[in-house]
């Protein structure tokens, strides 16, 4: 059973300043995500889905999808404010949210489209072919019912921006399986160090110093369907607390987690060589292009990826 690969791509930019999802890097134009599903179809993929926002469709199309679909099995949905919620629950949220409710609601949202494990990466990062090889050949293995889910993995220091903050969901394993996943969702250098800016119970800030050693996510995770049971119970807990926030987002690492802690199945972690980069920021799109190039040159992609 081949796999699907899911792309998150709905998120609103607003440190970038400007749809980085289709933003051109490539020499023909090309986007980021080009590149992304380029090496998930070379790498053993059978289909992908796009996860994009209804306000960016017509650009998406003429920027990304429609050369992609000539090429590949190829699909988008879309993630709004009000998907998936209950018609109970609709009355319930803060008019004035604008902000997608995050990763976990994403995947929800392409649930009905996905048939086969599936593999999720973020839109705007660069994460490598032999990442999506160690994906495919993982979830080409398994049994549609089957519990062992994966990620592929980063060493925190090799993922860091100079220009500003990220977020990471820094992972404790043993013997190369999960244990725990903490989303930090503010990680930054202070001179040469990194420090976590995490708010505590009363809401206050608080700074966490790390070695950059850390193990941490990067989105990128491969799952059975099996999964989404879990990812429901999540949501569902979520919302209950959080529907009238305006700011409050449901995170995949969380709920990926949670499948580990409830011992509703196992989570292999897939160390990277690969070099990661990718477009938080304004100023990373000339070192987006300076790396795509490069690749480019030393014969890793073709000058221009489709027909």
């Amino acid at each position: 059973m081949k796999p699907t690969l899911l792309v998150l791509a709905a998120g609103m930019g607003s440190r970038y300043g400007g749809i980085k999802q289709i933003d051109a890097i490539g020499q023909h134009n090309e986007t980021l995500l080009d590149f992304a599903t380029y090496d998930a179809k070379r790498s053993g993929f059978e289909k992908v889905v796009y996860i994009i926002r209804k306000d960016i469709e017509k650009d998406f199309r003429e920027r990304l999808f429609d050369r992609v679909a000539k090429n590949f099995d190829a699909e988008y949905v879309f993630q709004t404010p009000e998907s998936i919620f209950t018609k109970e629950q609709l009355p319930l949220r803060n008019p004035e949210r604008t902000k997608p409710w995050g990763t976990i609601h994403a995947v929800l949202c392409a649930e009905k489209v996905l048939k086969t494990p599936f593999a999720v990466i973020n839109a705007d990062d660069y994460y490598g072919k032999s990442a999506f090889e160690i994906m495919s050949k993982h979830l080409s293995s398994q049994t549609e019912d089957s519990t062992e889910h994966a990620m592929v993995a980063f060493i925190l220091e090799n993922t860091m921006s100079k220009v500003g903050s990220v977020s990471r969901g820094i992972c404790r394993t043993e013997n190369d399986f999960l244990v725990s996943m903490e989303e930090h969702t503010k990680i930054s250098f202070e001179d040469e160090k990194i420090v976590s800016l995490m708010s505590d119970e009363k809401g206050n800030d608080k700074k966490i110093y790390l070695t950059g050693k850390e193990t941490v996510s990067m989105n990128f995770f491969g799952f059975n369907l099996s999964a989404f049971k879990t990812f429901h119970d999540y949501w569902d807990d979520f919302v209950a607390k959080n529907i009238s926030s305006l700011k409050a987002e449901a995170f995949l690492p969380e709920a990926a987690s949670r499948i580990v802690k409830n011992n509703e199945g196992t989570l292999k972690v897939y160390p990277s060589e690969e070099k990661w980069f990718g477009m938080t920021y304004p100023e990373d799109r000339e070192i987006v292009k300076t790396e795509i190039a490069n690749k480019i040159k030393n014969g890793y992609y073709p000058e221009k990826l489709w027909d």
